[in-house]
């Protein structure tokens, strides 16, 4: 049973995936291969160098153009989601990314189904829930991992289409079943690329590949305020019964595969996404202190520079 704080971002999730997927459909925001423009809000957006090419405006006016209506709006934009990062961390990849929910999704599956939340992890996670109930795998999940793996990769594969193509077409052609060549072999190779990617790879490329990820984590890095999740080390001790045999429940639940009780530089892809504070206040529901884990900031932030692993000095 999910938490309040996991519901409310489970919300977040949910309803920017299905912006993902509709925003074509209603022009929101997508650009037309066909019509070459895009579209916003519902509008036509064209950088008027139509006008430039048939020589009704002048060269200065067509690049006072681009400069207003392309470069202007992404450098803002851009300035704008970098300044939440360097507040608040990737909080973009942990509520609203539709990348990280498959990811998540389909680490729970594989998690259901050989008691590893990864192909790549090395041993099979503690046998309990943070709740302390036994937690089981079943190899029959696996019937399940994959066809999941595919169909949120045909998914992306065609949504992507419709925002270089008319959105009525693609989904009209997909369900007469009669796509053009050039579409068939887009979503194809979107299908089968994505497939392997969410399979194998998932949150490896969450740390490793995305750009987007990697200028948030390096804007919030470069802030020492920046909201981070702290641990209380004075009630270290409590760690060690958090779970049996010293296993801990934080570390067990977070997707990027990280030690949530680390210091900043060691959480460098950390999402936000809050599972470990979740977790944490579970294991410690019965504790008059309560969780070990909070978000903190500012002042916290800063002198939250110390780790901690179950049965191990602090790292100072």
């Amino acid at each position: 049973m999910k938490d309040a704080l996991q519901r409310k971002r489970l919300a977040f999730q949910a309803g920017f995936f299905v912006l993902f997927l509709l925003a074509p459909v209603f022009n929101l925001f997508r650009y037309d291969l066909n019509a070459g423009h895009a579209w916003i809000l519902g509008l036509e957006w064209r950088l008027g160098l139509d006008d430039f090419l048939v020589g009704n405006i002048g060269a200065g006016e067509a690049a006072a153009n681009v400069l207003l209506r392309l470069f202007l709006p992404l450098l803002g934009g851009a300035a704008v989601f970098l300044l939440v990062a360097r507040r608040w961390g990737r909080l973009y990849c942990g509520w609203l990314c539709p990348h990280f929910s498959v990811v998540e999704a389909i680490n729970g599956l594989m998690l259901r189904a050989s008691g590893k939340p990864s192909l790549w992890e090395k041993e099979i996670l503690p046998p309990w829930l943070p709740d302390g109930q036994p937690r089981r795998h079943d190899w029959r999940w696996w019937l399940l991992v994959v066809p999941a793996a595919v169909g949120f990769a045909f998914c992306w594969a065609v949504a992507f289409l419709t925002y270089l193509l008319p959105p009525a077409e693609i989904y009209g052609n997909l369900w007469q079943a009669s796509l053009t060549r050039n579409q068939t072999i887009f979503i194809t190779a979107g299908t089968i690329a994505l497939s392997i990617e969410f399979l194998f790879a998932r949150h490896l490329f969450c740390r490793y590949a995305c750009a987007v990820g990697l200028f948030q984590s390096l804007v919030w890095m470069g802030n020492r305020d920046g909201m981070v999740v702290g641990f209380e080390r004075k009630r270290g001790a409590a760690c060690t019964q958090c779970l049996p045999e010293r296993a801990s429940a934080c570390d067990m639940v977070c997707p990027m595969r990280l030690n949530p009780r680390n210091i900043k530089r060691h959480m460098f892809t950390c999402t936000q996404c809050g599972q470990c504070l979740s977790a944490c206040a579970e294991t410690q529901a019965e504790t008059p202190d309560g969780a070990l884990l909070h978000w903190v900031r500012d002042a916290q932030a800063r002198s939250n520079e110390a780790g901690f692993r179950p049965g191990k000095e602090e790292i100072r």
